[in-house]
């Protein structure tokens, strides 16, 4: 089935190059184009895309406040920040906010193509500079109380594996379960851990 991707951009020119891009490409659909995040968070809900690439620096709302919104409303959506510059802060504060990875804008084609792939196998585009960042502040928040007590053997089973930084689709295969029950499996790690995204859910795992 193709991957159905949602574009937020205010540039119009490279939404639209986006926009072909991922409809020319085999097993990729594009649902939606965005010019703010005001239109996006009103329409994605509607849309359910499976990915959403979007801009940081959006008129109006910014894309980060955007992801902030957009992920208690579209769980499984995997959000990929795109960017101009590696601007470290902003691309962590996204991260923090429920993104999944990010891209420069000036990534090409395949690679661009590669990584809607990459996030929606259950992975996180994004250089080892700004993973670094992510783990740094994990260690700084320090112990959490026991918060996978009350996932079951299986759950707890999945987010280890998660933790070891495996796809969704290589948990799936070491399991012997379907990607969709994979996928259900994290839907309620995330409601048991209160947490929204995959680098939360590690990171309560990791403190435990």
């Amino acid at each position: 089935m193709a991957i159905a991707v949602a574009i937020v951009e205010d540039n119009d020119q490279l939404r639209g190059t986006l926009a072909r891009v991922i409809d020319r490409a085999e097993g990729f659909r594009c649902v939606g184009q965005h010019a703010s995040a005001e239109d996006a968070l009103a329409a994605l809900p509607q849309q359910k895309p499976d990915v959403v690439l979007m801009d940081i620096n959006l008129p109006g709302l910014n894309g980060v406040e955007c992801v902030r919104r957009l992920k208690p409303l579209l769980p499984q959506t995997q959000v990929v920040m795109l960017t101009v510059y590696e601007d470290t802060d902003n691309i962590f504060n996204a991260l923090a906010a429920g993104a999944s990875g990010y891209l420069l804008k000036r990534t090409s084609r395949d690679e661009l193509l590669a990584a809607i792939k990459e996030v929606h196998a259950g992975g996180s585009p994004m250089t080892a500079h700004i993973a670094r960042k992510v783990v740094q502040s994990f260690q700084r928040a320090g112990p959490s109380p026991q918060p996978a007590e009350n996932l079951s053997p299986r759950e707890q089973e999945v987010l280890d594996l998660l933790s070891q930084g495996f796809l969704y689709k290589e948990i799936a295969e070491r399991l012997g379960v379907s990607y969709e029950t994979v996928h259900t499996y994290i839907r309620r790690i995330y409601e048991k851990l209160h947490v929204r995204t995959r680098t939360e859910a590690v990171a309560k795992f990791l403190r435990r």
